[in-house]
């Protein structure tokens, strides 16, 4: 977009005016509400706008840690497992005596310290972080279903379902644990040095290296976060529940969180991204997966339609890093005619 202005004796001055990327997701959002809404008269409800934005908050909080470690070029497939994980530790540690706010904060940090081995290991063993998460991922999979032998765990103290069901002036406990989330993070990655040092680690590792950067401390952050995230992500879900689930979270979660976070504008390259864009993303592939429960498609269909979502995004992010490594290379300057002199 442009607009012109002139004044007398002045020459004619053009002004962009950049649009923000995270624009047309929005607008794919409002017309898929609309979509929806023109199907099914469930749709736009606020009892069906209840189940979106707490069903959404589970993503909402996967996605935010995987928005940081894709920003450094990783990717981390364990965030399913660890809210699974999360949740079974939560209920263990109140069954065994203590409060349920201690439970549930012992439990995010449990997610945390999965998140700092895979950062460690991914940094000084030098192993990929798709293979390193993806171990992760057995182990903390297996995890609840040693400890419950695959069986539910009941919970023993009432108050904790306040998590993941109670409302503070109206609002729900899981969507004002995301909104605080994501202030949290757009700050860590737009107004510290930490922030900056992300990005200069996905945009190029070695190049981060030699200006002093600290990417072993920046790499074990990224993780512990997305770890953490998890955890509180995986308290939320077992809340809900008010009841111990081995296998929660272990479904289309980190597949949805990591559709979100690339329909989002987040780059599977590292170095691009926001956390505005996440949350767009987030809205955008809760409002499809609950408008397809709501017009009763079936669910069998669903992880087709984000898939190719997800090999969109994909698409679009690698010709995007295709022509931004291309304006990188490309020469600046005229051409240097390099003429033979005659002897």
């Amino acid at each position: 977009m442009a607009w012109f202005r002139q004044k007398k004796g002045e020459i004619l001055k053009i002004k962009k005016v950049s649009i923000p990327q995270e624009a047309g997701i929005f607008l794919v959002f409002f017309v898929m509400v609309l979509i929806f809404s023109v199907l099914s008269e469930n749709f736009f409800t606020i009892t069906n706008a209840s189940v979106l934005l707490l069903n959404g908050a589970i993503i909402a909080l996967i996605a935010l840690g995987q928005t940081f470690v894709l920003l450094t070029g990783g990717i981390d497939l364990s965030t399913g497992a660890n809210v699974a994980m999360c949740g079974i530790i939560a209920t263990v540690l109140m069954r065994s005596g203590l409060p349920w706010w201690v439970a549930a904060i012992g439990a995010a940090l449990c997610g945390s310290f999965l998140g700092v081995l895979n950062g460690l290991i991914i940094h000084y063993v030098g192993i990929p972080p798709f293979i390193v998460t993806f171990a992760a991922m057995g182990v903390a999979s297996s995890i609840p279903m040693i400890i419950t032998r695959a069986e539910s765990i009941q919970i023993t103290q009432e108050k904790f379902a306040w998590i993941g069901q109670g409302h503070v002036l109206g609002f729900p406990v899981p969507v004002i644990l995301v909104i605080i989330a994501a202030i949290i993070s757009s700050i860590l990655l737009k107004n510290t040095v930490l922030g900056t040092h992300i990005y200069a680690l996905g945009g190029n590792k070695l190049a981060a290296r030699l200006s002093g950067i600290n990417v072993m401390r920046t790499t074990v952050f990224v993780y512990a976060f997305s770890g953490f995230l998890a955890g509180v992500a995986g308290v939320i879900a077992t809340s809900r529940l008010n009841v111990g689930y081995p296998q929660t979270g272990t479904g289309n979660q980190l597949f949805y969180s990591i559709a979100a976070a690339v329909v989002g504008g987040v780059s599977l390259f590292g170095g691009i991204g926001t956390i505005r864009g996440a949350i767009a993303g987030v809205l955008l592939i809760s409002t499809i997966s609950n408008g397809m429960n709501v017009v009763n498609v079936s669910s069998y269909w669903q992880p087709l339609v984000i898939g190719l979502i997800i090999l969109g995004g994909v698409s679009i992010d690698s010709k995007r890093s295709s022509k931004r490594d291309g304006a990188k290379s490309k020469p600046r300057g005229k051409p240097q005619i390099l003429s033979r002199t005659k002897k």
